[in-house]
């Protein structure tokens, strides 16, 4: 099979993909080795009167299932399409057949009616594109990584200036996961006192086979703490307070895959900011044993107690994901968190047509790349002798 199809229907059934999970034929998914849970939510499509126009330009990784499914639930008409790959606009005009399949990007941008553009192509094409839309004067959103250059950024930062449009990247591990809501409303109602440090760890499952070639080149993915990492930056910036941090360390390696040179499979940070302060690790030596594509973590430590979310999965017993524990001076509860609603979709879709900032502010969507971008260039190169 394509690599690259493979990939596509494979992160489908993890990450922000598992948004759509419920809707979609396990051919499509096609992941065996992969349990699919509601950690990220499986909220119904409204129906009624869209309240936008949107559009996808560049599908190269299973998350623009996940995007697509956050506007939706907001409010969004999918209008069209365009990926320069036939195979993947095949499987996506499968998925979404009342969307029209335009003929190039410039037809889309062209469209005066479409306010929104998504996209989850390949990672360094995402700002360039991001660009364009923004000067076409559309809203943009963007699979993470959203940007992948400090020259990106600084790009980027000069145009949404100068337009005055959105660029959000969605940064799914907080934004879709429904664990990670409730923490936030619990935080904010002050349930742990005053948050000193999050450790967030982002550990992956590697599946080389199903990845296309881009997956492997940093040039194109980043590098893995630009890349995974961006998740918990933005959740140390959110659960903190932070509006400023500093990089302490950071130290990325390729331990496990010399067939691919130019790849990393491990990577932590340690940073301070002005709120607090935050631990990283990500990783993709997630095993085949374990039923889902990572046990993700957060850990939030407050001044009056703490807690511990296990996003994905609960090597404990409890079923699916989305699983809280809380420890005040009190007790230790535990949270099923399945039920709660994702805000960010129709956030978002309120910021395009209210021009606010409510799903996120756009120097905390900017700052949480900008430290993973730091972390990423400086990090120390780990060689193990084993």
């Amino acid at each position: 099979m394509n690599p690259r199809r493979n990939f596509i229907k494979e992160t489908i059934s993890t990450a922000a993909g598992l948004v759509l999970a419920p809707a979609l034929s396990n051919e499509l998914i096609g992941a065996p080795a992969l349990v699919r849970s509601t950690s990220l939510g499986s909220d119904s499509v409204p129906t009624g009167a869209a309240r936008i126009r949107f559009s996808v330009i560049g599908m190269n990784h299973g998350h623009i299932y996940g995007q697509v499914g956050a506007v939706q639930r907001g409010g969004g008409e999918l209008v069209s399409f365009y990926a320069k790959e036939p195979d993947l606009a095949a499987e996506f005009a499968k998925r979404f057949p009342q969307a029209k399949q335009a003929k190039s990007e410039a037809e889309i941008l062209e469209d005066k009616s479409i306010q929104l553009v998504l996209t989850s192509a390949i990672a360094n094409e995402r700002a360039p594109l991001g660009i364009r839309v923004m000067k076409a004067g559309k809203d943009f959103m963007s699979d993470k990584p959203g940007i992948t250059t400090l020259e990106q950024l600084a790009e980027v930062r000069k145009v949404q200036k100068e337009t005055k449009r959105i660029y959000s990247i969605m940064y799914s591990e907080r934004l879709e996961n429904k664990a990670t809501v409730k923490a936030g409303e619990l935080v904010k109602a002050g349930a742990i006192g005053n948050v000193i440090q999050t450790v967030g760890l982002g550990p992956h499952r590697m599946n080389p086979a199903t990845r296309p070639a881009w997956f492997f080149e940093k040039k194109q993915f980043g590098g893995i703490i630009c890349d995974i990492a961006s998740h918990q930056f933005d959740q140390f910036l959110f659960f903190t307070g932070s509006t400023k941090a500093d990089i302490v360390a950071s130290q990325v390696g390729n331990l496990h895959f010399p067939q691919y040179p130019n790849f990393e499979d491990f990577g932590d940070v340690m940073l301070r900011g002005d709120g607090g302060m935050g631990y990283i690790r990500v990783d993709w030596f997630t095993p085949d044993g374990l039923k889902s594509w990572g046990d993700g973590r957060l850990t939030i430590l407050g001044t009056e107690g703490f807690m511990e979310l296990r996003k994905n999965i609960d090597p404990g017993g409890r079923d699916g994901g989305n699983h809280l524990f809380i420890t005040d001076k009190k007790e230790t509860r535990y949270i099923d968190c399945s039920k709660e609603n994702l805000p960010y979709g129709e956030q978002l879709v309120n910021d395009v047509l209210n021009r606010t900032e409510t799903a996120m502010s756009q120097e905390h969507c900017f700052l949480a790349t900008e430290l993973a971008l730091k972390a990423q260039k400086q990090a120390q190169v780990i060689h193990l002798k084993k």
